[in-house]
């Protein structure tokens, strides 16, 4: 809970300027979410490496930053929240620094992780110490600001990304961090500092955080690695396997007896926080598979340039925005439940329309499914809050929260890797079947009357078939995202229908 005249600290002339400092660091966490997905084709191109190694730019990122969200109760409460925000907002320009200046992919995944260790405290630390700058009456509305510049991050993201990888350089989607950190942190420290928060000394699960680190580390490494390996084929994986297996287990029994855990997996008790969480993992899962898939189909087969990728990613935030707001005023007027349900349902839609697309549609095609699926993006964020929260008591809402964000940036960095899997097995399946039905000589002998030769005509026919075995790949990936979203539309029924008013000021 937040101290009733906490805010009379900072006097009424500055407190706009300080939300809207917090505001500014909550949108540029969340904007690196995003912002490197449509510059994994160049970053790939730059340093020599393949697509599907580009990708650990992300999933470095999400992973790291997910095992660093449950320590952000711990770091507040140890060393107070403005402190926390501070250096956190500090080491983010650093590590955005290091990895614009990243000569090679191992420098550049490192820097990541490291952009994800102080960019985790940085999303709840902001939220948390809005509600601390404004008076009771305008804290609601100042939380709407907060969220406004989480769901303006991602359609900002791939635009931005886009625009400076196609104009200027991929480092640069690095180095725009560096002036925006100097802001935010310079100007906590002139009106932040005195609503600090107060410190004590808690315990830290150092063991509870080193499994955690190790069964999560072990499997995203074997996600990552597992396709260029012939997954379960080679030693390698089967070790990764194994190590992330039993770390998992042992991680459950320590964390269950431990008194102090790290992540408080008694939560899980509540059957309306179990469901709803899992149906949070999966449709985040399966809707972030298309912010994925969609970029890099268009770069690398299509041949769009990055910016003309990101505007077809990014349409998507057009109505999430709008509708935000109806969505709000809704709440507590119709069971949460339906409306996270038919949202699910209609990110279902899309991703069955997206999965009639071939090789020759144009940008509108690209783009109107994107732009349709806006619709139902707050339906699906904004009540899910509410019935995982109101499952849990009340002094279980700060943990649950921060489980709940854990779970959400796992399932990112998880759906990423596997995504990409099922799409390059698909376009290796693809190709096999068009190969089969092809009859090359007679292609060859028609392109031959043509003009032709013969190495020109193996060249097309082969480029042919690269491409539409992509598309044909692109759409069994959207197919499979489609049984995932109608999954997790069915599994929020299992949850009990929300009681009552919720304290979000937790949820982070």
């Amino acid at each position: 809970m937040v101290e009733a005249d906490i805010y009379k600290r900072i006097p009424a002339s500055r407190r706009m300027l300080a939300g809207l400092v917090l505001a500014l660091s909550n949108f540029m966490v969340v904007l690196d979410l995003t912002i490197a997905n449509v510059s994994v084709p160049h970053i790939a191109g730059n340093l020599g490496i393949s697509a599907d190694q580009g990708t650990w730019v992300i999933t470095s990122y999400a992973v790291a930053e997910a095992i660093c969200v449950p320590l952000t109760g711990w770091l507040a409460q140890r060393f107070g929240a403005v402190r926390i925000f501070i250096v956190a907002m500090a080491g983010f320009g650093l590590f955005s620094l290091l990895c614009g200046l990243s000569p090679t992919l191992g420098m550049l995944v490192a820097c990541r992780i490291g952009q994800g260790v102080c960019g985790a405290p940085l999303m709840p630390m902001s939220q948390t110490l809005m509600l601390r700058v404004f008076e009771p009456e305008k804290r609601g509305r100042a939380m709407g600001l907060w969220a406004m510049t989480t769901l303006l991050g991602p359609a900002f993201g791939p635009i931005l990304g886009g625009y400076i990888s196609d104009n200027w350089s991929w480092h640069w989607i690095f180095f725009i961090n560096l002036p925006v950190c100097a802001l935010c942190v310079f100007a906590a420290l002139a009106l932040l500092r005195p609503i600090e928060t107060e410190r004590a000394q808690v315990p830290i699960d150092g063991v509870g955080l080193f499994l955690l680190i190790f069964w999560i580390g072990c499997l995203q490494v074997m996600l990552d690695i597992g396709r260029d390996h012939d997954w379960f084929d080679a030693p390698e994986i089967v070790a990764l396997a194994i190590c992330a297996g039993l770390g998992f287990l042992v991680f459950i029994i320590w964390e269950l007896t431990e008194e102090h855990p790290v992540v408080d997996l008694r939560i899980f008790r509540h059957r309306g926080f179990s469901f709803g969480v899992a149906g949070l993992a999966l449709c985040f899962g399966g809707y972030f598979a298309s912010i994925v898939v969609i970029p890099q189909w268009l770069q690398t087969s299509l041949g769009y340039p990055a910016v003309d990728a990101g505007l077809v990613t990014a349409f998507t935030s057009v109505f999430a925005l709008v509708m935000s707001q109806v969505a709000a005023r809704l709440l507590g007027k119709v069971d949460a439940r339906i409306m996270v349900s038919c949202a699910m349902l209609w990110l279902a839609l899309m991703a069955l329309w997206r999965a009639t697309w071939t090789s020759g549609a144009d940008f509108w095609t690209l783009a109107m499914p994107q732009l349709v699926q806006g619709f139902a993006l707050p339906f699906f964020f904004i009540p899910l809050t509410t019935i995982t929260l109101s499952a849990v008591e009340p002094n279980e809402t700060a943990s649950a929260a921060g489980l709940q964000n854990f779970l959400r940036t796992m399932a990112t960095a998880v759906a990423t890797s596997l995504v990409l899997t099922v799409w390059g097995d698909g376009q290796r399946v693809a190709r096999s079947e068009l190969a089969s039905k092809l009859n090359p000589d007679d292609v060859q002998r028609m392109l031959a009357n043509s003009g032709v030769s013969y190495e020109q005509g193996r060249l097309l026919i082969s480029n042919m078939v690269e491409q539409e075995a992509i598309a044909l790949a692109v759409d069994h990936t959207f197919m499979l995202t489609a049984i995932i979203l109608v999954v997790s539309a069915i599994v929020i029924w299992f949850s009990p229908k929300p009681k009552g008013p919720v304290d979000t000021s937790a949820a982070h």
